[in-house]
C-alpha cells in the first residue's frame, strides 16, 4: 500500500480500491443497506460531506455508498494503526491534531491547500466523535471553515441504523438494515457573509430532519 502511495501521488487509485473494498465489506456483513438521495449529487463535482457519526459501520456505508473520491478529515492517531494508517496515508487523507489547537489550525490550513491543489471530496464528522447515545450532538465549526475558504459546496449526510449494527467500543456485528440519506448541497458562496457556527447549526438541522424522516418511515412499517 505504501508503494502504491508513492506511485499514485493523488491517491485516486487507492480511493478506488477503498470503494471496492468497502462494498465487499457491506456484502460480506449481510447488512442490508440503501442509499437515498443520490440524485442530489453531481458526479463530476467535489463536495465536503458532513455526517452524523453513530458507529464504525458508518465508514463502509459512506465510502461504499458514494461513488466519489473521498478522503477523511481524521484524528492523527489513526496514522499509527497498522494497515489502516498506511492505507489512509496512501489515499492522501487529511489528519488533524484534535488536542493541540495550534497544530489543529495548521492542519486545517494544510487541508485547504491540499484540497485546492488536488481536488477531491472530504468527509467530516462535525460531532467530533461517535455518539454514545445515538443522538446527534452539536456540530463543531472547525472543519467547516475549509468550505467557506475554498468555495466547496457542502452536503449533509445522515447515517441511519448503523449504531444497532456495531455499537461503540464493540466488535460484534449485528444483522440489520441501514440507510445513508443524502441531502441537497449547501452552496458555500451563499454563506460567505455568515459565520461557520451558523453553517454548522444549519447542517445539523438538515441531518436531524433526514434522521427524523427515517425514524418515521421505520415506525410506519412496524
Amino acid at each position: 500500500m505504501a508503494i502504491i502511495g508513492l506511485i499514485d501521488l493523488r491517491g485516486r487509485f487507492v480511493a478506488y480500491l477503498s470503494r471496492i473494498y468497502m462494498r465487499i465489506v457491506l456484502w460480506i456483513s449481510g447488512v442490508k443497506y440503501r442509499v437515498i438521495g443520490i440524485e442530489n449529487l453531481d458526479s463530476n463535482s467535489h463536495y465536503i460531506f458532513t455526517s452524523n457519526h453513530e458507529s464504525a459501520f458508518d465508514i463502509p456505508l459512506i465510502l461504499g455508498g458514494l461513488d466519489f473520491h473521498i478522503v477523511f478529515l481524521a484524528k492523527k492517531e489513526l496514522k499509527n494503526i497498522p494497515i489502516l494508517g498506511w492505507a489512509m496515508l496512501a489515499g492522501r487523507h487529511i489528519f488533524i491534531d484534535r488536542y493541540n489547537r495550534k497544530k489543529a489550525v495548521i492542519s486545517l490550513r494544510k487541508a485547504r491547500q491540499s484540497l485546492s491543489s488536488n481536488p477531491r471530496s472530504l468527509i467530516i464528522f462535525p460531532e467530533g466523535t461517535r455518539s454514545k447515545d445515538g443522538k446527534i450532538h452539536q456540530f463543531k465549526k472547525g472543519g467547516l471553515s475549509i468550505a467557506l475558504d475554498i468555495g466547496m459546496d457542502l452536503v449533509p449526510l445522515a447515517v441511519c441504523g448503523t449504531g444497532s449494527v456495531i455499537a461503540k467500543n464493540s466488535f460484534t456485528l449485528n444483522k440489520g438494515e441501514v440507510e445513508l440519506h443524502i441531502g441537497k448541497p449547501v452552496i458555500s458562496k451563499h454563506w460567505k457573509d455568515r459565520s461557520a457556527s451558523e453553517l454548522a447549526d444549519h447542517l445539523r438541522n438538515e441531518v436531524l430532519s433526514m434522521k427524523k424522516s427515517w425514524k418515521e418511515s421505520i415506525s410506519s412499517t412496524v
